[in-house]
């Protein structure tokens, strides 16, 4: 099984988002095989709680063009790792802390990779935090 194509143009949107708002180390994963709940998971990084609300708030609007409205938000308010749940795929704003923390990434390494390069860009190195 493979994320649906609903799932890969949300994905892409959200990615174009949150690099639309300067995230970095935006990935994104096709667990469609190992979860039942979701398609994919979009994982972006945020150098400050500032940045990680215009994160969310940036992706919110641009699903929300698509028809699309969350069924689930997580840690928004806190703005460390914020969780945007749609059903066919989760967005994962973290703050660089967290990031590096849990390595979401090293999680779900063995499912294939969704490639965000034409929406991203070239992928660029993580910004230091300035907290």
């Amino acid at each position: 099984m493979t994320a649906t194509p609903k799932a890969l143009e949300m994905i892409q949107a959200a990615a174009a988002a949150a690099s639309d708002k300067l995230a970095t180390d935006i990935v994104a994963f096709d667990v469609s095989d190992q979860l039942v709940i979701t398609d994919a998971f979009l994982v972006a990084t945020a150098a400050n709680e500032r940045q990680v609300k215009s994160v969310v708030d940036e992706i919110e609007d641009r699903l929300r063009e698509l028809g699309a409205k969350p069924v689930r938000r997580e840690g928004v308010r806190d703005g460390r790792w914020a969780l945007i749940d749609y059903a066919d795929i989760v967005v994962h704003v973290q703050h660089t802390e967290e990031r590096s923390f849990y390595a979401l990434e090293r999680l779900w390494r063995d499912c294939p990779s969704i490639d965000v390069t034409e929406a991203v860009g070239p992928i660029a190195p993580p910004v230091p935090s300035r907290d």
